[in-house]
């Protein structure tokens, strides 16, 4: 069974290129349940066992469902839809003496920069475009090897062996052509997205790999895929929402952008949208403010990001005693300054969840001489107060472009969301 719902997460992961794609595959998924969407700029016109969605950004989403009996409380999972990667600049096209067209590109995220060179690499993201009189935005995936970041010959870098530091400016600029091809990338977007390169008004595009996400191992225990950070939790808690059967409490998916530039952003974790959206929620049910800030008190949020796991290779960098490891089960994550908001109450939690769930769990704490990453537990609780989790899949070669975890454990979240749910 696992391997199964590990090839599903695969394919969504490859119809996902950037967050756009991510969300726009979602709702697809949505739709198809019998969701209905819902428009920030519209009144809302919600009612018990109602099933419905909202998005912002078009990289953002929350579906939830209100039962026909509630209990005035939210169950929320919340991952994220970004992964680090390499954004296309304005006027891209950069001439190398008049032999090549290479483009202009900036870092996004706390990414690994080494292996996205000499790999195929291709664009994607949104296009904003001028339709009919009116601004539009087309969501757009090159779906060919487009380009490639070559490395320079070691004969010209003698020590790039011996520890390199990368200039993203100078180093990470992807070939595009050879001098035919000058003025023709915007013109090659514009052709995958089928809409005039004259109409184009603006883009949000970023590089994303060409790999394919495999499984592997001598019993196909590992899978290895771009962008599973975070991917794997934001398809995981989508799995387990429409298989559990939210009977009870409001149940809230819900995934965020921009978790790997600090969330602070419209459309991110340190925004409004989840407490606008629980909000009117609470309002369109006829509800009193005090009785939003009755339910919040009573609610739940599992904050789902992917954990380091214990590496076969550097062993020393792993807490003395919490070393989660693949295909173990659901890392807890734990923090005392507060990067992750899990607390003995939440983990208690979180734990009969899992219990319930019949899937093993695992912790993560930081070596306390090591600085680790942070999520969007702690960034979403400063909007919604509620009793979090920070919990995640534990994973190898976090922020590379090309990760890896196990394949035993999507289907443990998926397993555990379906009860958390229930």
């Amino acid at each position: 069974m696992y391997r199964k719902t590990a090839k599903k997460l695969l394919k969504f992961i490859e119809k996902s290129p950037t967050a756009f794609q991510a969300v726009t595959e979602m709702t697809k998924r949505l739709d198809k349940e019998g969701f209905e969407e819902l428009k920030e700029e519209d009144h809302w016109k919600l009612k018990k066992g109602g099933n419905y969605y909202v998005t912002r950004n078009h990289s953002a989403i929350i579906a939830f469902s209100i039962p026909q009996k509630p209990v005035w409380k939210f169950h929320i999972m919340a991952s994220h839809s970004d992964s680090p990667s390499l954004k296309i600049k304005e006027n891209p096209e950069i001439e190398v003496e008049n032999a090549y067209i290479k483009l202009n590109v900036e870092r996004y995220g706390g990414m690994i920069l080494s292996p996205w060179f000499d790999r195929p690499l291709s664009v994607a993201g949104r296009l904003i475009v001028r339709q009919d009189g009116k601004i539009r935005e087309k969501m757009v995936a090159v779906d060919r090897d487009l380009l490639v970041i070559p490395n320079l010959a070691i004969h010209m870098n003698r020590e790039v062996n011996d520890g390199y530091k990368y200039n993203v400016q100078k180093d990470m600029l992807p070939l595009f052509s050879d001098k035919e091809g000058k003025g023709r990338f915007m013109e090659t977007v514009a052709e995958a997205a089928e809409v005039k390169t004259e109409d184009i008004l603006g883009h949000d595009l970023f590089l994303y790999d060409r790999t394919p996400g495999t499984l592997w191992g001598v019993n196909e225990e590992f899978v290895s895929a771009p962008r599973l950070d975070d991917l794997q939790c934001a398809f995981s808690s989508m799995e387990g929402f429409l298989q559990g059967n939210r009977e009870e409490s409001i149940s809230v998916h819900c995934v965020l952008d921009n978790e790997e530039v600090g969330s602070s952003t419209r459309q991110g974790a340190a925004s409004a949208f989840l407490k606008d959206t629980l909000m009117r929620i609470n309002m369109g049910l006829g509800r009193t403010q005090e009785e939003y800030y009755m339910a919040l008190a009573d609610s739940f949020m599992i904050s789902a990001d992917n954990a380091h796991a214990l590496h076969p290779n550097y062993t020393d960098k792993t807490d003395p005693v919490n070393r989660p490891v693949l295909n173990e089960g659901i890392v807890i994550k734990y923090n005392a300054n507060q990067k992750y908001c899990t607390d003995g109450v939440s983990a208690a939690i979180f734990k009969d969840i899992c219990d319930r769930a019949k899937v093993p769990y695992q912790t993560f704490v930081n070596r306390s001489d090591m600085a680790g990453g942070s999520t969007l537990g702690n960034i979403s609780n400063t909007q919604v107060p509620v009793k979090t989790v920070d919990i995640g899949l534990a994973q190898l070669a976090m922020h590379s472009v090309y990760e890896t975890t196990g394949a035993k454990d999507t289907e443990s979240l998926v397993k555990a969301a379906t009860v958390f749910f229930a």
